[in-house]
């Protein structure tokens, strides 16, 4: 996520650039291959720009693995001024911890940009909205952590372009999260590449809160609805 801008020279731009790189740390359902069909709907707020928009997850089980798609819809306002808007649709295809196949078409407001991927060997294949091919490793990981099972990749796929980013994660910290009034449990893991992610999964993975952070300020998600998920998280669509 480099760029030779300088990073406060025009924070809507790097705004654009931090949303497509969080869209990797959000739904999460407890284990990779979902049992119970889940839609999770999550808040998007911004520390300079308030409300943004809505990032919604639905993962669906499978015969033979799970199916996760995605939907993203951002708008940028200042002083009431529309400065950046972007819409997505993803679907990602897993079988156990391995992702089979990625499509996903994103429109920042100049058309829409397709990228692919596929699983080939030991290999997953990526091709550009420019057309080019990236080779990634078996188990690289979209940037949208839908189930706890991203803690066990290194190497993150960015949704939009393809570009792969090493990451570390740490261990993971008991504490609780508050969403909505309510206090929920949880482990918070701290996720370092060129941007700094915090994720807050609760007791059966579900990412209730992540915040990506940096020179714009921090882009936080919050869970605002959960259909399917335990009933603890599941009190969020009565409030």
């Amino acid at each position: 996520m480099k760029s030779t801008m300088k990073p406060r020279a025009n924070p809507v731009v790097w705004l654009a650039v931090l949303i497509v790189g969080i869209l990797a740390i959000t739904a999460g359902v407890v284990p990779a291959v979902a049992e119970v069909p889940a839609e999770l709907t999550y808040q998007v707020s911004h520390s300079v720009f308030g409300d943004i928009g809505t990032y919604t997850n639905k993962v669906e089980p499978t015969r033979d693995g799970t199916t996760v798609q995605t939907r993203a819809h951002f708008e940028v306002k200042m002083l009431g001024v529309k400065m950046h808007q972007e819409d997505a649709e993803r679907t990602e295809r897993w079988q156990g911890n391995r992702l089979v196949s990625f499509r996903g078409v994103t429109d920042k407001g100049h058309g829409p940009a397709e990228l692919k991927g596929e699983a080939r060997g030991n290999s997953f294949v990526i091709t550009t909205p420019e057309g080019g091919t990236i080779n990634a490793p078996w188990s690289v990981h979209p940037a949208n952590p839908w189930s706890s099972n991203f803690l066990h990749s290194n190497t993150m796929m960015r949704p939009d372009t393809g570009k792969l980013e090493q990451v570390q994660i740490n261990s993971g910290q008991e504490t609780s999260v508050q969403i909505d009034g309510a206090n929920i449990p949880a482990v918070k893991y701290e996720v370092s590449g060129s941007t700094k992610y915090t994720v807050w999964l609760d007791g059966s993975g579900v990412p209730v809160k992540f915040i990506c952070d940096d020179d714009t300020g921090k882009v936080t998600f919050t869970l605002a609805k959960c259909t399917g998920c335990n009933a603890e998280v599941s009190q969020l669509n009565r409030k």
